[in-house]
This record gives structure tokens, sequence and C-alpha cells, in this order.
């Protein structure tokens, strides 16, 4: 895997990462022009990606039917530089019928415990936990 980026002005720079390009950019508060996304959040879509691919995947071989899957992460950021990521809340939200807890909560455990690269790379230093929403009920661990 390689990625690498180019500046382009300001803040910008355009990122390529396997065959795709895009910008990410800085606040406009600290020089940027907002073109794009930010470092620290693109850490968010990796980690919500990798766990929600994990997750959809092992519900599949599960047999267990999804009508809609959203994976939402809500980070807490230290206030002093170099402001890294202390913890993040990964939500898990589900809908459809007759969508087994117990089954999505084994899937979402092998997800975070066996598979996902970018878990077992943040755990070292940031705390992780989440929650587990079922057709608009959370579900109690």
């Amino acid at each position: 895997m390689e990625a690498r980026i180019e500046w382009k002005a300001g803040m910008a720079f355009e990122a390529h990462l396997d065959g795709f390009h895009f910008t990410i950019d800085a606040d406009e508060k600290v020089g940027g022009s907002n073109l794009g996304p930010r470092p620290k959040g693109l850490t968010l879509v990796s980690l919500a990606g990798c766990t929600g691919m994990d997750v959809i995947s092992i519900l599949r071989k599960m047999r267990v039917t999804v009508e809609a899957f959203t994976v939402a992460t809500d980070a807490f950021i230290e206030e002093n530089f170099p402001k890294r990521i202390l913890e993040i809340v990964i939500k898990y939200i589900f809908k459809g019928p007759n969508i087994p807890a117990e089954k999505v909560k084994q899937a979402i455990q092998l997800s975070m415990e066996n598979y996902c690269g970018v878990t077992a790379t943040l755990r070292p230093s940031v705390k992780i936990s989440h929650r587990i929403i079922i057709n608009d009920q959370e579900i109690k661990e």
C-alpha cells in the first residue's frame, strides 16, 4: 500500500491512494481554503470503513439480512497540540426486520478484536468504544 500527497497551494494537497485522487485541506482559520477533508477526519473515515466492511461481511456469512447500515464516529480531541485523538465512539446503526442482536454483537466483536487493522493500529493510544442501534433502539452490551 502506498499513499502520497502533492502540495498544491496554501494548505491544500492532492492525495493519491490506490488510483484515487482527492484534495485534503485545512480550515480557513489556519490558512486553508476548505477544499477537502482534514487528515484527522480521514482517520475516522478509515476506522468506520474498516470495521463497517468487516461487520457487513461477517453478517452476510451469518445469513443476516440488513436493509440499511451506517457506521458513525465521534472523536474527542485533546485541546493542546498535537491535538491528538484521545477517544473514539463508534455507532453501528442497523435497519431491517428480524436483525438478531446477538449476531450483530458477535460480528462487531470479531471486527474489533480480530479483523479491523485500523482499530488494531489506533487502539494502543486511543480509547475506542462502541454503541449498537437496531431499528432506533440502543442495544445494551
